[in-house]
Parts: C-alpha cells; structure tokens; sequence
C-alpha cells in the first residue's frame, strides 16, 4: 500500500508529514511512500531529498490523493481535499473533532476511516505518538525565542565595563510540556525562572530544572492526572481567587510572562487579566500559548502581536511549530511513523485497524463508515478514576498486636538464618584446617555484615554507593601484590589477576561516581 504525504494547503502552515528518514521506516514496515511536489520545502526538505529516500514525488494533490491508499497530513483536511478523499481510504492528521463535527461526518459518509493524532491516548504506551506533547515541546521553547525577540535586554546578567546588567525575570505559567520547554530553554540562557502551575506535584521538576516554583498559601486537593488525561483539572473559585491574588503579586516583577494553560476542547482559562498587564514595567513581553482558544490574557489577539498602552508586548501567534517547520516536521513524522508501526503489527505493508487497542481506539474518529468519537476511556484511565478501597483504621490494640507479630515472623526468620549458618560452620570446620577457618570466618562475617550495610541503602543510591565502596574495597590489591613474588607460578598468575581486577574496580569505582557527579553540576 502507499502512504502519501500532500501538501499543506492553510496559508503559512510549513510543516510536511512525511520526512526522508520516516519513510525509511515506512519501507520496512512494506509500504511505498509518496509526496506531493514541493510538501517538504518549507521545512528545508527539497523533491530530491525525497527521491534520494526512495519517496516517489507526484506533481499534484488530486494525483497524490488519488494514488495513496493511506494520506497523512498535519492540518486538518479542507473542503477541498475531502472532495479528493475516496471510499476504503485511512486519513491521519491532527482533526479536533469537537470541534469539525461536521467535517467528520462527511468523511464518515464517504467511508474514509479518519485516525486523528489529538486523540492519541495520554498514556505511556502511547508516548512515542502522542502528536499534542512533540508540538507543545516545539511551542514552549518557540514561545521562548519570541519572547527574547521582543524583549530589549539580555535574559541572563552581566557585568561589563560599562555596568551592570540585571538578569530577566520569566514566570512560565502551567507546567505542562509547552511549560516544562519553555522552563529548560529560559534557564539555559541564565534568566531567573519562576513557575506555576495548579499541580503542586510538578514542584520536583520544575526545581530540578534550576526555576523556582512558586506556591500558594491554599490547598485543595487535585484529581489524579492519570483520571483527567494527563491535564490539570478545573479548580474551585476559591483557588481561582488566591491564585489571581499571587499573579497581581508578581506582575509588577516579572519581565517576560508565559501562559501555556489549556485544556483541549476548553475555552482558554483568563489567569493574566487587564489589571496585571497595567501593573507590568515597560518594555515587558507576554506570549500566551493559549491564544487560539481565546488566551489566558483576554488583551491577546489570535496570530497578532500588539503592544499596550504602557509598552506591554503582547504575542498571541498559533503558528509556533511551524516557525520551526525543520525540527517540528521531524517529530511529527516520527509520530506518524510510530502511529503505522502500531496499524501494522505483521509489517507486511497492510494497516489492520484494531478496535480492542487502546491506543488504536482512542485515536480512530470514523471507522467504517460511522463515526466513533468520543472514544470509551483507556483501560488504565479507568483503572485510575476508580475509587481507592478503604483502608480499615486500625486500633491501638490492633496495631501493637500486629507489630509484635511482624517482630516474631522476622525473630525466626533471623535465628534460622544464624542456626544454618553456624551448622554450615560446624560442618566446614571439621574437615578444614585451623588458619583456614579463621579467614573463612573473618570473610562470612565481612559479607554478613557488608549485605546488612547495603539492604539498608535506598535504591537510588546504589550506584554512586557501589561505585565508591568499589574503590575503597579494592584494598585486596595490597594482598595481590605481596603474592605476586610467590615461587609457585600458579599463585602468581591468580594474584596478577587479582591486581588487574581490582585496578579495575578502584579506576572505573573513581571515574563512575566523577561522571554521577558531574551530572548534578551546572556547565
């Protein structure tokens, strides 16, 4: 069969589908590959760089749409191409069916089977797929260099002979995969980076990404990202309230603001009202992510830029990937790859459309005719929504019983393990000779007690641990040495492994723990 790649047809959408290197993989999963004429020039992709890969280049979209029996696309198809779709053929591209209710219907009365990548399950299975995550990673670092584009100073200080120079201070509102790239690529270019986001769980993250996370004085429990999709849920007014009262708090500070809050199929929440952009300093920028759903900054113009009153920049432009049309083509692309990986478990060149697969499902719009959107949650979606079983509260009684029982289980445990051991002894020491069973001794009680030592050392740990106790332990080498001028030849060639081993230990124990280290240490 052959997937066919047409050229975006919406003004200034840059990015292709089908990329040199995807159809590489495409071939080995039996599949031909087609590409409309000149798809790929706006990503820096010419027709050569495509027949190179063994991509047949058609002249037109009508040729292509005709020839391919599967068409990928980045955009939503237009009128136009749903008149070039036919019956038995497999769409995928980005489709928001909320939103193209009726576009869908079409298709699902031309028997197209529709696969839209915004409904790609958030689970982890489905990573490699998931469309939504490798555009909003693009966007969040985009939104970045748009921001420094417009702001008229260095993000990061200096001090030079002609003075001193205050780093920029960017406050990164939601901490999603837009928010967590846009957090990676301020830091690197040493501005003072302060986070929100209703999640108090991605505190860890952000911090360990060099910003500061910036809590509220107000808890309120939030649902389970596993249950929502990935997605913070809705909060309460009263945590709507606190948080508008911190953003009113830090709009006279901040530099440059980032809002990367959206929740698919939603209106864009207002978090960056009037009041703050009045409140900001001149010269200070503001991209809101969220603009093609109305922003979270109601000043925000969709795929304008204006500037305020008092010299406030504001960036509401839905275009971020496709100014980056190279790097987000090759993500998309591979997306797209992963998606026919998963259609084409046999690899012989032939899409099964699985129903019972969750990944599948979830992404399948119309199938056959009729239209199967909203899809049934994923399994573990459902798993994660369910209510926890009820833990029975124990009595004092209850628990000082349950303990003393526990101490017994691991009492006998205990003296069975010494009983053996001393009987493993005993039984040793019969046949072995005296100077043999006081070093058999001393090493028994080094491996007890060294075990004792590192069961008690939590998992992450181990390594850096290992690696150093590696090191210090390679003191045998000083017993290796002194074998070394022995007269029996059998003696020296045990110790002269001895030394090379435990050079190895005491080298590579130094040269693991100094790579862990340097991990941790800021370039």
């Amino acid at each position: 069969m052959i997937i066919g790649a047409p050229k975006e047809v919406l003004d200034g959408e840059l990015r292709v589908s089908l990329t040199p290197d995807s159809a590489k993989q495409l071939h080995k999963l039996g599949y031909e590959c087609a590409v409309e004429s000149g798809a790929g020039l706006g990503a820096n992709i010419t027709d050569a760089d495509y027949e190179a890969a063994g991509v047949k280049v058609v002249s037109d979209a009508r040729t292509l749409w005709e020839t391919a029996d599967i068409v990928v696309k980045v955009r939503p198809p237009a009128e136009a191409e749903l008149e070039l779709a036919r019956k038995g053929q497999i769409l995928i591209s980005f489709f928001y069916p909320v939103q193209n209710e009726a576009l869908m219907q079409q298709f699902a009365d031309k028997g197209v089977n529709v696969l839209a990548m915004d409904m790609v399950p958030r689970i982890s299975r489905a990573q490699k797929m998931d469309a939504l995550s490798s555009m909003a990673n693009i966007a969040g670092y985009r939104a970045v260099i748009e921001a420094g584009n417009n702001f008229g100073r260095f993000f990061t200080g200096q001090i030079t002979a002609a003075g001193k120079v205050p780093p920029a201070k960017v406050l990164v509102v939601g901490a999603g995969v837009a928010g967590l790239a846009a957090i990676g690529a301020s830091t690197s270019l040493g501005a003072i980076t302060l986070a929100f986001d209703v999640r108090p769980e991605v505190a860890e993250q952000v911090e360990s990404m060099g910003a500061e996370f910036v809590y509220l004085d107000f808890e309120e429990e939030q649902q389970d990202g596993a249950a929502t999709g990935g997605y913070a849920s809705v909060s309460s007014p009263e945590f709507r309230a606190a948080q508008l009262a911190k953003f009113r708090e830090l709009a006279p500070e901040v530099d440059i603001v980032i809002t990367t809050a959206l929740i698919p199929n939603r209106e864009a929440p207002e978090l960056w009202t009037e009041d703050m952009v009045a409140a900001m300093k001149q010269g200070s920028v503001i991209v809101d992510l969220a603009a093609e759903k109305g922003g979270n900054c109601k000043l925000t113009k969709m795929d304008e830029k204006i500037v305020t009153d008092n010299g406030v920049t504001i960036i509401g432009y839905t275009d971020f990937p496709s100014r980056m049309a190279a790097q987000s083509s090759a993500l998309y692309a591979t997306n797209i790859r992963h998606m026919m990986d998963d259609l084409t478990p046999n690899k012989d060149g032939q899409p099964n459309i699985n129903m019972e697969d969750d990944v599948i499902r979830g992404a399948t719009i119309v199938h056959e005719g009729q239209i199967t959107f909203p899809p049934p949650p994923p399994k573990i979606a459902a798993i994660a929504a369910q209510k926890k079983p009820e833990v029975k509260e124990l009595t004092p009684e209850e628990k000082r019983a349950a303990e003393i029982a526990e101490y017994k289980k691991k009492t006998v445990q205990q003296v069975s393990l010494l009983a053996g051991g001393g009987l493993l002894m005993l039984l040793v020491g019969l046949v072995a000779p005296a100077s043999f069973m006081q070093h058999f001794i001393v090493f028994v009680l080094a491996c007890f007690v060294g075990f004792q030592v590192i069961w008690g050392v939590a998992h992450s740990l181990h390594t850096p641990l290992m690696a150093i106790t590696n090191a210090i332990s390679s003191i045998i080498i000083l017993g290796a040495l002194l074998q070394i001028g022995s007269g029996s030849w059998l003696v020296i060639v045990l110790a002269a492994l001895s030394v090379f081993m435990a050079g190895i230990n005491i080298f590579g124990g130094f040269l693991v723990t100094r790579r862990m280290l340097a991990m941790f240490q800021k370039s």
